[in-house]
């Protein structure tokens, strides 16, 4: 274990599980260096099926240089309805080659449009639209691009296949249709939130989301605000600093650019007061924020507490791919797709003493993971040691789950989530390739970060 970048460590992610030095390089110096391509539960029929039975068209999408939202407004306009009648089960980068299913409400295939960068294959007919729920996972492959040491990433691997508790060795194959060679290991890293939960150039998302969290709303805008960092450009910091120290939200209005159309939002809100905002105003000025971003706030607050109890957990020195009394485990979801351990955080159990032996055969055979709370209302906290460290975090942050009963979009009940994400890694070393599976909401990034020891920024 070492110490984290400090980027990292400013929202939570404050140690690498490997001591090995990282092969350096940097991600998606080209679209086709990362490749993404979903995994879903979703059943189809025949594209021949019965339209009223089956009124739903069902595509899969390969697309390089498309934000998965502007790619829906392109294929909607191109066909003449409502964006809503499009669907997917998760959104994907537009700095990357992606692959994923969409269904169109009344949609017949002779009436998709050619789009430049994107290729479109009819998949069949669904009697539903997708959801968020139908994603299961994610296959990544990913090029690193100019790495200093990449024989380091051999090294690495070991490190994590030992700290998922994989004891039946790995599984190293050759691959005999390539002069290069390709090792399959089975490896394990702590389940952080990514940088991208928190804002890669700019992490602030979780202090707002604190400061909401604590009733603060002016502190919370002023963090959305203010908090002027090197990444980014001088105009934009200098607008921060000024509203930071003036309040002058009509002059801010005409200082932040164009595209920073939050930020303008906000100013907008408050210039319309007449007289000194109250702490009602600065709310209201939040909730004039796309519904998604109210949410991210909180759940980037949850996160960061999240990795923080990941981070005490590590330095305790306790396991992560097995219980130790107190813990919280769930069990694997039974439906899964085959090679991909989800985690079903609905089905709970207390690691009792008694129970300690069971459950740690459960996490042997993935049938069951440790958990950490994504803290809420109905949030129970462990017992034990790990108890110790979650009501610790919570201590520091000054909060307590009753904090996330709030208004609008701002209220969460939680969850837990596995601590440990485990996948079956093949690593190519010319050039320097990782491929890998991962359950849903967890990040590439952080397999990643183990391998570069990098700046963010440079993970894309």
């Amino acid at each position: 274990m070492r110490p984290a970048h400090p980027t990292e460590q400013a929202v939570g992610m404050e140690h690498y599980v490997t001591d090995t030095d990282g092969v350096g390089g940097r991600l998606r110096a080209d679209d086709d260096h990362f490749r993404v391509r979903e995994r879903e539960r979703f059943d189809t029929q025949p594209v021949d099926a019965a339209t009223d039975a089956y009124p739903y068209l069902v595509v899969r999408a390969t697309l390089s240089g498309w934000d998965t939202n502007d790619f829906v407004g392109r294929l909607s306009d191109a066909l003449g309805v409502s964006r809503e009648r499009v669907n997917w089960a998760g959104t994907k980068d537009k700095y990357a080659v992606t692959t994923q299913l969409f269904s169109i409400y009344g949609a017949d295939p002779a009436d998709l449009p050619d789009v430049r960068g994107a290729d479109i294959e009819v998949v069949g007919r669904a009697g539903r639209s997708l959801e968020f729920g139908d994603l299961a996972g994610n296959e990544f492959e990913l090029v690193v691009s100019d790495p200093d040491d990449p024989q380091r990433a051999a090294e690495i691997t070991d490190e994590l296949h030992a700290f998922g508790g994989l004891e039946n060795g790995a599984d190293e194959t050759d691959n005999d249709d390539s002069a290069d060679d390709e090792t399959t290991v089975s490896i394990g890293v702590p389940n952080f939130f990514g940088q991208q939960r928190f804002g890669s150039r700019r992490p602030v998302t979780h202090e707002v989301g604190l400061e909401i969290v604590r009733g603060d709303w002016a502190g919370a805008v002023m963090a959305y605000l203010g908090n002027p960092t090197d990444a980014e450009p001088e105009s934009t910091q200098e607008a921060r600093a000024f509203v930071e120290e003036t309040r002058d939200w009509q002059e801010a209005l005409e200082r932040f650019p164009n595209r920073l159309r939050y930020e303008r939002s906000l100013c907008h809100g408050l210039a319309e007061v007449d007289g000194e905002p109250d702490p009602a105003d600065y709310r209201a000025a939040l909730e004039r924020l796309p519904s998604n971003l109210q949410r991210l706030f909180v759940h980037a607050a949850q996160s960061y507490a999240f990795n923080l109890m990941l981070s005490a957990r590590l330095e305790r020195g306790l396991p992560f791919d097995e219980p130790v009394e107190g813990d919280v485990a769930c069990f694997a979801d039974t439906d899964a797709p085959a090679g991909l351990e989800l985690p079903d955080t609905d089905r709970l159990q207390r690691v009792t003493d008694r129970r300690v032996r069971s459950v740690r055969r459960h996490c042997e055979r993935g049938r069951a993971f440790v958990t950490a709370p994504l803290v809420g209302t109905e949030t129970e906290l462990a017992d034990g040691e790990q108890g110790e460290i979650e009501r610790a975090v919570l201590d520091d942050l000054d909060l307590e789950p009753a904090d996330f009963d709030l208004p609008g979009e701002f209220y969460s009940s939680g969850t837990r989530r596995a601590i440990l994400v485990r996948t079956t890694l093949s690593l190519e070393t010319e050039p320097l390739t990782l491929s890998f599976g991962l359950p849903k909401g967890s990040y590439a990034t952080v397999v990643c970060r183990e391998y570069l020891k990098v700046d963010p920024v440079d993970l894309g």
